[in-house]
């Protein structure tokens, strides 16, 4: 094998953030009764937390902000496209929702199915994710992901994010993996794949989406089935 240690990103990648999230918001909603504080139309809510949650996760990406301003200020930006200014609000509703959250499960199609082949063949399976130690955990537990990895290195593990090289050479020393031994799987063109290639580390976008922008990764596939034909 080319390859021995494979780094998978989690959120986009394996657990579908996006339909978790709306399953997780969808009861938010419910349990705090948003209609009634001026939120009325749950989907416009969703989409504006999507939107909001992308360019606070790219900024924590950066360094601009602390985790704990995005737990909530993606909410209280959120609120603010319905004109509601309620910090209080904001901070009740991302504890609720990282409360919520981690319970779900959707994966992408062949998720289970790909990690078995992989594991099967011989491959030893890590995770690097910016996302938070504890949250990240549960998902892994409820989604019954959590045996497949031996090493999940989260920022919080690392004290660095994606895509500071920092994070990536600790994922090596922890793992014992050498550089070139090691290939990144990943769905973020700068958190998974620049921060990869920063490294001089091979990678593979994972482009669920079907952007047309894709970046310069080692390999680019469109699901997750197409891994058995490049690993």
């Amino acid at each position: 094998m080319q390859y021995r240690h494979i780094f998978f990103d989690l959120d986009h990648t394996l657990w579908d953030f996006d339909l978790n999230a709306k399953e997780a918001l969808t009861e938010l909603y419910e349990a705090l009764q948003l209609e009634k504080e001026g939120v009325h139309d749950f989907n416009t809510f969703y989409e504006r937390y999507l939107f909001h949650n992308q360019v606070l996760w790219d900024r924590y990406h950066h360094g601009f902000i602390s985790s704990e301003e995005l737990k909530w200020k993606r909410m209280w930006r959120t609120l603010l496209d319905f004109k509601i200014g309620s910090e209080p609000l904001a901070r009740k509703m991302s504890a609720k929702f990282l409360e919520l959250l981690p319970e779900k499960k959707n994966l992408f199609p062949h998720a289970i199915e790909i990690l078995t082949y992989l594991r099967e063949k011989g491959y030893l399976l890590h995770l690097i994710t910016n996302g938070f130690e504890s949250v990240q955990w549960r998902k892994l537990r409820t989604s019954h992901l959590d045996n497949f990895f031996e090493e999940v290195i989260t920022s919080e593990k690392s004290g660095s994010v994606k895509p500071q090289r920092e994070i990536f050479e600790f994922a090596l020393k922890i793992t014992g993996a050498g550089l070139k031994e090691s290939i990144m799987i990943g769905d973020n063109p700068d958190a998974d794949i620049q921060g990869a290639l920063n490294m001089g580390m091979d990678c593979i976008f994972v482009n669920h989406v079907n952007t047309e922008t894709v970046p310069p990764a080692t390999y680019s596939i469109r699901h997750l089935k197409e891994l058995e034909e490049i690993l």
